[in-house]
């Protein structure tokens, strides 16, 4: 089952920020986040607050309903307008994520799109994602999300192998990612993107070759590779525990990333954060990079994470408790920090190293920097940027990444 929410204070009935959380908000992006929470099934590794049908029948499935589910997102955009009061700024970017949005009619998501707009307006060239299960998409259904104002489309192909997508329990063929890019494109889209996943049990380096190959032969602009995490609590986990399956280690991990980076390198794509490649600067996922450089953002939906000015709350779980509270003139919210200065910059150097850009040194504590230096001698961050004052992952410390951090923000 999905994760526990993270501990804190109340939320406010309102949604009210403190004041501080508005300040110099006119420097930094604005974007959203709007979670679907429903799937068709559950995939054996997937931890997400996602509900199937199965699953919320009984206590608040009524009020979970996917029917009704596009206008209690609305009354919580509505929330958010007033929330955050006259600030002026428009939405930069929105990302429709779950779940599988696209198990709602073409017509609800751009309902929740035209509420932004309403309220908010987006912003000139704003960037308009839904996630999209392959299966749950022809070019009929793409071409009406195009036409609502979508602008970026991305698929979860995770394997172009049918022994791997058994292991994960994905139910979509082989192929239909692919032919998916096709009718992404000839919808218009700008951008697509294609989610890969490496290191799931039974995998060889072969398929994950094969998989890559396949991606980006199918024309995306954008290729995310994921390493598989076992999550407690997911079948997968219980599977590999009774020993059905094995458990993949770091090593197989780490070839699997040279793997991917040597095949997408070679096929035009750049890396620009530890799992993510693009064909151009225009092609990166401008709604993610705002998450990797600290700016603001509203998640709506059940279990959605939000962010304005060191501000950070989450919504309760259940789509039912969510929709009551929403039907109730209540925030959603189930609890909020409010992030001190050293927490801020400690989130800085993990998010920031990861990115192509890197971080400064300057945000580093006397032993952050020492560290660094050491990081510098042994081959895991670049002489070039250090020498200009910025910490940039090498190809070697991109697959040492976490410890590279740990060790930076001590």
């Amino acid at each position: 089952m999905p994760s526990a929410l993270p501990d804190g204070e109340p939320m406010p009935q309102d949604g009210a920020l403190p004041r501080h959380a508005l300040t110099g908000a006119a420097d930094r992006p604005l974007g959203f986040y709007l979670h679907v929470p429903y799937c068709a099934t559950r995939c054996g590794y997937c931890d997400f607050n996602t509900y199937t049908a199965t699953e919320l029948r009984g206590s608040g499935g009524a009020l979970a309903s996917r029917d009704n589910y596009a206008d209690t997102v609305v009354e919580e955009i509505r929330l958010a307008r007033k929330v955050l009061g006259d600030d002026p700024r428009p939405v930069q970017t929105v990302f429709v994520g779950g779940g599988t949005p696209t198990l709602l009619p073409a017509a609800d998501l751009g309902r929740m799109l035209a509420a932004l707009r309403d309220e908010f307006g987006l912003a000139p060239g704003a960037e308009i994602t839904t996630e999209a299960n392959p299966e749950s998409v022809d070019p009929r259904y793409l071409a009406e999300l195009r036409a609502a104002g979508y602008n970026r489309v991305s698929f979860g192909m995770q394997s172009a192998r049918q022994h791997v997508l058994k292991i994960l329990d994905r139910t979509h063929t082989p192929g239909r990612p692919e032919a998916c890019v096709a009718e992404a494109r000839a919808a218009g889209f700008d951008h697509v993107n294609l989610d890969l996943i490496y290191g799931t049990p039974g995998e060889t380096d072969d398929d994950w070759r094969a998989s890559l190959d396949a991606a980006t032969g199918a024309g995306p602009d954008h290729i995310s590779a994921y390493a598989l995490i076992v999550e407690e609590g997911t079948q997968l986990a219980r599977r590999i525990r009774r020993g059905e399956i094995p458990m993949t280690d770091d090593d197989v991990h780490a070839d699997r990333y040279l793997i991917a980076e040597d095949r997408l390198t070679a096929a035009g794509f750049t890396w620009y954060e530890v799992s993510n490649w693009a064909t151009s600067q225009a092609a990166r996922c401008r709604h993610n990079e705002l998450y990797w450089t600290g700016a603001d953002w509203w998640g709506a939906g059940p279990g959605a994470h939000s962010h304005v000015g060191g501000v950070r709350w989450w919504n309760v779980k259940h789509p039912g408790a969510y929709a009551q509270a929403l039907g109730e003139g209540r925030s959603p919210g189930a609890g909020r920090e409010v992030l001190p200065a050293e927490d801020r910059r400690v989130e800085r150097i993990l998010l920031e190293l990861r990115l192509a850009a890197g971080c400064p040194l300057s945000l580093l504590a006397p032993a952050g920097a020492r560290a660094a230096a050491r990081a510098l001698a042994d081959g895991l961050l670049e002489p070039g940027p250090y020498e200009a004052g910025r910490a940039v992952l090498t190809l070697r410390g991109r697959l040492l990444a976490d410890a590279v951090v740990r060790d930076l923000v001590d």
